[in-house]
């Protein structure tokens, strides 16, 4: 049974004319990337309505049980990580409730873009990639798509030439960039326009790609 999210949100000070939702990682919660919404700099700000939606807390398998927030249950830490691909698509009913609220509130869909860090990034990326219509763009940081081989029978043909930017730390110990790189190579040959970063990071986000994200949302939000 699907609950709807909760959520931290920053109005626009000006006339609502975009949003961006964007989902956090495993164990944080919607305050994670709040400080976002000014370190972006964007030229649209006061018209951009950010909301963070908080995780359902669920027992993860990997770290022995513990409830925390998640997008899903992460089932063993390999490099071809097992994972609760039901809970993947459950999370993205979640997602797309939101989505509708701020087409319901006359947003354009066109105007909306999804972005999400690591277990973020998987829901914002497997639910802009099959949403039925077209979005403004995909953030995926830090991220991987365990969803890939199901999304050639699912893919919406509306967001086939969607915008995605996606961004890996070279360090990256708990997503390894060759799994979130394999990601974007095989987008890529699915005919997707998918604009690719590394940093000298580990599993974070880093100034430079911060300045990196501004540009690509300022090019969309005019």
């Amino acid at each position: 049974m699907h609950t709807q999210l909760s959520t931290i949100e920053i109005l626009p000070t000006g006339t609502h004319l975009y949003s961006i939702i964007w989902l956090h990682g495993l164990g944080a919660d919607g305050h994670d990337f709040e400080k976002i919404a000014e370190e972006l700099h964007l030229k649209a700000g006061a018209n951009i309505h950010f909301i963070f939606p908080n995780a359902p807390i669920v027992a993860v398998t990997i770290n022995g049980g513990s409830k925390m927030r998640a997008w899903y249950d992460i089932l063993e830490m390999s490099l071809e990580r097992q994972v609760d691909i039901a809970g993947i698509y459950q999370s993205e009913l979640g997602l797309k409730q939101l989505i509708d609220q701020e087409i319901n509130k006359g947003i354009k869909p066109e105007h909306i873009l999804l972005a999400g860090f690591s277990q973020g990034g998987v829901i914002a990326l497997h639910t802009g990639l099959r949403y039925p219509h077209k979005l403004a763009g995909i953030i995926g940081l830090s991220t991987y798509l365990p969803t890939l081989k199901q999304l050639s029978s699912e893919q919406s043909p509306e967001n086939a030439v969607i915008p995605i930017f996606m961004a890996h730390g070279i360090l990256d110990s708990i997503v390894e960039i060759e799994t979130g790189k394999a990601v974007a190579t095989q987008l890529k040959s699915l005919g997707y326009l998918v604009q690719w970063h590394d940093y000298l990071m580990e599993h974070s986000v880093c100034v430079e790609e911060i300045e990196h994200l501004s540009t690509f949302i300022n090019r969309l939000f005019k």
